[in-house]
């Protein structure tokens, strides 16, 4: 009896056992959505732990994750979004396969892709025990993806945006450049000849050409591209065009209609390198395109490129193709600039290509008319393809034609003065009246400055007030009244003018800054702009339109779609002042004793500050290399103020250039 009780009591066991062991055995919705939670996690090596023992034998681990991260990666996608009901009725205890149907969405770099399957699971036995598995194939990872099919991402190349002036001419557009080639054939007898010629026309040097020549594809009757030169430079057409074998044909090239003269202003685009492809990761780019590397080329690459067509398409082993998803090609926008051509180039060829830089606004709209820089280079040399030689003679060039001049900074020197004095007469420290008995040439505050002494050009032998000394640019005034002024209202008064802030402006400048006023020394030389005072032109042009604007400084404006006329900075000035400080400019021209009477123009009024700034001094008392400086506008009719520097140049090239520029303007 005993007995039967014990077996009776291990059969219960064993059935409750089995029955705990069913009620624990997954359901096969919940096994998939496992695998959804891990797929929408992209977690691909665990998702094929859930694979089905036929679907591992048709595909490895390895396999299987590698294809999903390339396909994912290479298509960029992003917002994976796969989801699936769960059955409202219990699953067949007794069914060995189910199927559940399943939506997948995602964002690629084609746009959107979306997809409904079905998914089967099966029942197997894993280690003694039932678990259900999921039958897959590539159709996971999109439906019409068979075995031996491939995916492509062809891409369509926007047309590039054109960089108009604001009367639509172009300063950098598609056009047509001229590449030029050999073919083997028609050198025949003559290879060494014609390799040396062209080498010596083109700058190419002789070992690049023989390698062109060396290519594996090279046929007799092959054209082989060795350098693409602008289309207009006849003179080298026809040298080069004499050489047995060379022929040009027309190709699609970016150009650039002014060349050096806006070179700085434009910039240049060039192929893709892998740090920008790294850079501008998910932007459609491809190693053989080309961006903006340089100037507005580079500031407005975004709205110039447009966006490129891109297509996700599957091609079929039988030469068909599937296309997942598409996305239409965007040309560029045009971006038209408030600069005139004309002006540009007037002002370049003025610099005649001395170091150098100049801005031209109108000080009432603040619309920027010019932007130069000199000396420069030729942007379509360099987006053609600028030859070893070509880049050397441009690197090794001490002028440094490279260096963007007018967005740089440099010491403003006198210029700054009428700054200074609109400082102090806003702070109460100076007036139009009081005249400073200055004598002699050279001062110092007392002895603590040791042998260092303020100079000032020429002595009028009278007391000097502002109106004079904006006349005579007299330093020690300057140097005197900002002492009285104090640093810490000297220092309010510029950041009130803009220093030590990013100007409001399309194309990036780099800041205007006043340093370390740390002494009574460093306060004097920076009232009359040495010291460690530098400015870039564009603010220093945008400075001066508080005489324009009664006592408020113009924001310069770059496109044409800006509004015109706002204030950056405001009420800098009364205009009791201005009307007195503008009046003193215009005597710095006007007067026999002014600084930029050599400026003077008959029927055509010009107001204006002269300046000269050392930069390489060697020693007190001994004078150092100048930078000089004249920035004017015609008070009766100011359209056009212009800012002029000139490097270790004397002030009267800058005021002649100056005059010269307003002269071609009246005409």
């Amino acid at each position: 009896m005993k007995k039967f009780v014990l077996i009776s009591l291990c059969l219960i066991l064993s059935s409750l056992l089995v029955a705990c062991n069913k009620e624990k055995e997954p359901k096969p919705e919940d096994r998939f959505a496992d695998y959804i939670k891990l797929w929408n996690e992209q977690k691909f090596d665990k998702m094929y732990e859930f694979l089905s023992t036929e679907s591992t034998e048709n595909v490895t681990k390895e396999d299987f994750v590698d294809r999903y991260k390339k396909i994912y990666e290479d298509l960029e996608i992003k917002k994976l979004k796969v989801q699936f009901k769960k059955p409202e009725e219990e699953t067949d205890k007794e069914a060995t396969d189910i199927e559940f149907p399943f939506d997948v969405n995602m964002e690629s770099l084609a746009g959107e892709i979306a997809f409904n399957h079905k998914a089967e699971f099966v029942k197997e036995d894993v280690d003694e025990k039932k678990e259900w598995r999921l039958n897959w194939d590539t159709s996971f990872i999109f439906p019409e993806l068979e075995e031996g099919d491939k995916i492509s991402v062809p891409t369509t190349s926007p047309k590039r945006g054109s960089i108009l002036d604001r009367n639509g001419i172009a300063l950098a557009e598609n056009g047509v450049a001229r590449q030029i080639g050999l073919v083997p054939k028609d050198m025949e007898g003559q290879e060494e000849k014609s390799v040396k010629q062209v080498s010596e026309v083109l700058g190419v040097s002789t070992e690049q050409i023989e390698k062109a020549l060396g290519q594996s594809w090279v046929q007799p009757d092959s054209f082989v591209p060795i350098k693409t030169i602008p289309k207009d430079n006849m003179e080298l057409r026809e040298k080069v065009g004499q050489v047995p074998g060379v022929i040009g044909m027309d190709v699609e090239a970016r150009v650039y209609p002014l060349g050096a003269r806006a070179a700085h202003l434009t910039g240049n685009i060039s192929p893709v390198t892998s740090d920008d492809l790294e850079e501008n990761k998910g932007k459609g780019y491809s190693a053989s395109d080309m961006i903006g590397r340089r100037g507005l080329e580079k500031v407005f690459e975004d709205r110039l490129r447009g966006e490129p067509g891109i297509k996700i398409v599957i091609q079929k082993e039988d030469g068909s193709e599937v296309v997942l998803a598409e996305k239409e090609v965007k040309d560029g926008e045009d971006v038209q600039l408030t600069i005139d051509s004309a002006l540009q180039v007037t002002i370049f060829d003025q610099l005649g290509g001395k170091p150098g830089t100049a801005a031209a606004i109108n000080p009432v709209t603040g619309e920027t008319l010019a932007l130069v820089s000199s000396p420069s280079y030729d942007p379509n040399t360099l987006t053609l393809g600028a030859t070893n030689e070509e880049w050397k003679a441009i690197e090794e060039n001490p002028d440094k034609p490279m260096l963007n001049r007018f967005n740089s900074t440099f010491a403003p020197g006198s210029v700054l003065k009428p700054i200074t004095a609109a400082i102090g007469l806003k702070e109460g420290t100076l007036d139009w009246k009081t005249a400073l008995p200055i004598k002699d040439l050279s001062w110092q505050k007392d002895a603590s400055w040791g042998n260092y002494k303020v100079t000032r050009v020429s002595d009028p032998g009278v007391p000097i007030d502002l109106e004079k000394a904006l006349i005579y640019s007299d330093n020690i005034y300057f140097a005197q009244t900002t002492l009285e002024l104090g640093k810490d209202k000297f220092v309010a008064g510029l950041k009130a003018f803009g220093f030590d802030e990013d100007m409001p402006f399309a194309y990036p400048m780099h800041t205007s800054s006043f340093g370390n006023i740390d002494s009574d020394i460093a306060l004097a030389d920076s009232s009359y702009g040495q010291g460690q005072v530098e400015m870039n032109v564009l603010h220093l042009a945008s400075a001066f339109t508080i005489f324009t604007n009664n006592g408020n400084m113009i924001k310069p404006i770059l496109l044409t779609d800006e509004k015109q006329g706002e204030i950056w900075k405001e009420n800098l000035l009364s205009q009791e002042e201005v009307d007195h400080l503008g009046a003193a400019l215009r005597k710095v021209v006007e007067d026999p004793h002014g600084t930029a009477r050599g400026a003077r123009i008959n029927g055509y009024p010009l107001a204006g500050k002269t300046g000269t700034a050392e930069f390489a001094k060697v020693e007190q008392g001994k004078k150092g290399k100048e930078n000089s400086w004249f920035v004017a506008y015609n008070p009766d009719h100011p359209d056009t103020l212009v800012a002029l520097m000139l490097e270790a140049d004397g002030t009267s090239s800058a005021v002649e250039k100056v005059k010269n520029i307003f002269t071609d303007i009246r005409k």
